[in-house]
């Protein structure tokens, strides 16, 4: 059913569509809308039966999804930012344990200095906890994805983790086609868990292993992500045969037939990429746009298929491994070795900084020029930054840097008044 709502609450119908037996929440923005909802649900009888938990912290709700699904629950829960970082312990512990938690990750920065608004910089902080990482482009993706992924979890019995962009999907208010709970039946079946906690037949779940057998165990969970490569996929396609829409998979190839340079990125940003290619497109540039849905387990040869014929490829990231420089253009590299090709990555939209068609407009023209640096950094203010390195140079007390950038950001403004 077409629907006009915001996506947390798309989200939060989808995953109750779901039939979870345990929901675990502490709200953090922006995911608070989703866990919202969801006790709406549970409290008016229409998710029944299901047991929702407050918590106190972040680390409790992991924690108290990992008892749910070792008892062999459905369990889902939702977090953001400083909140993922919180329960990271309980994290790794959900993937090595092979429990198959389906988790929202509402993008957020992460501090300091404090900032809510959206970049990938959460969620990157754990791409090798040994989740599943899908990411969503729009809201009917999000919802999509999330139903995609209780089915890919149990099959798996690997934990999933949703990631959407935080307020600017999880906010918006957008139409989603909303499907009923007969055809999301029909599509994932009553939970059969691969493991459980019986009191009938106790056992031990995560105790202690040592070196005879730990490279062992750490091998087989990246088995089990390189057997979601073909999973995901499957997965998609009965998905869209299903829901009568294609969504999900591993990779989402827009207009890169014949393109010479690719720009490839994540999330929400590749709807503002596509209007910017369509638009060089309709002035004769050969420009196309790759979406990564799947970044964990990372898809090296669907990459490499898609860019096997470009000249440039630019990575467009909203989140960077500070000292080094791209994260997801990492990934990227080593699908692309042994490739003669020109590579760039371009950090952008940190902390909500707008990412506008202007700014993508000008960093393809310089692409495709060849002109970029490796690294480069989408409306760095250079002026602001060359103010602080000035400052620090002259001054070994020069103070905390965001304050001072802050204050010489009203200075600036006040000239130009």
């Amino acid at each position: 059913m077409l629907r006009q709502i915001e996506g947390s609450r798309g989200v939060a119908e989808a995953v109750a569509l779901c039939r979870p037996e345990v929901i675990c929440a502490y709200p953090i923005s922006p995911q608070t809308h989703i866990v919202e909802q969801l006790s709406v649900l549970v409290k008016s009888g229409a998710l029944a039966p299901c047991e929702f938990v407050n918590v106190e912290s972040e680390f409790a709700a992991m924690s108290v999804a990992i008892g749910a699904s070792a008892a062999g629950a459905r369990s889902y829960t939702a977090t953001a930012s400083q909140g993922l970082l919180y329960m990271t312990e309980a994290v790794y512990n959900a993937s090595g344990l092979g429990l198959p938690i389906v988790m929202t990750v509402a993008n957020r920065a992460i501090g300091a200095p404090i900032n809510i608004w959206n970049d990938h910089s959460d969620s990157m902080s754990v791409r090798d906890s040994g989740w599943i990482q899908l990411y969503a482009e729009t809201n009917q993706e999000a919802l999509d994805l999330h139903i995609q992924a209780f089915r890919i979890a149990e099959e798996l019995s690997l934990p999933v983790m949703v990631c959407m962009d935080g307020f600017v999907l999880t906010h918006a208010v957008e139409r989603i086609d909303v499907p009923g709970q007969e055809q999301v039946d029909l599509f994932l079946p009553e939970y059969e868990p691969r493991q459980v906690l019986d009191p009938a037949d106790p056992v031990s779940i995560g105790a202690m292993v040592g070196p005879e057998a730990f490279t062992e165990v750490r091998y087989l969970a990246h088995a089990r992500q390189i057997q979601a490569l073909d999973l995901i996929p499957e997965v998609s396609a009965e998905f869209a045969g299903l829901f009568g829409r294609d969504s999900g998979g591993l990779v989402r190839p827009y207009r890169t037939q014949d393109a010479e340079t690719i720009v490839v990125a994540l999330g929400s940003v590749l709807g503002t990429l596509k209007d910017t290619v369509d638009e060089r497109r309709a002035e004769g540039e050969r420009i196309g746009v790759l979406g990564i849905t799947s970044f964990r387990p990372f898809p090296l040869d669907a990459v490499r298929a898609a860019l096997l014929d470009a000249k440039r490829v630019v990575v467009l990231e909203r989140a960077f491994a500070v000292g080094i420089g791209g994260i997801v253009s990492a990934n990227v590299r080593m699908a692309l070795s042994g490739l003669p090709m020109h590579g760039y990555t371009v950090i952008a939209g940190l902390g909500g900084r707008a990412i506008t068609r202007a700014s993508l407009r000008g960093m393809i023209t310089d692409a495709t020029a060849d002109r970029l640096p490796p690294l480069s950094f989408l409306d760095l203010n250079t002026d602001l930054v060359e103010r602080e390195l000035h400052r620090t140079r002259q001054t070994r007390r020069s103070g905390p840097i965001a304050e001072n950038l802050l204050r010489d950001i009203g200075a600036i403004a006040a000239r130009i008044r």
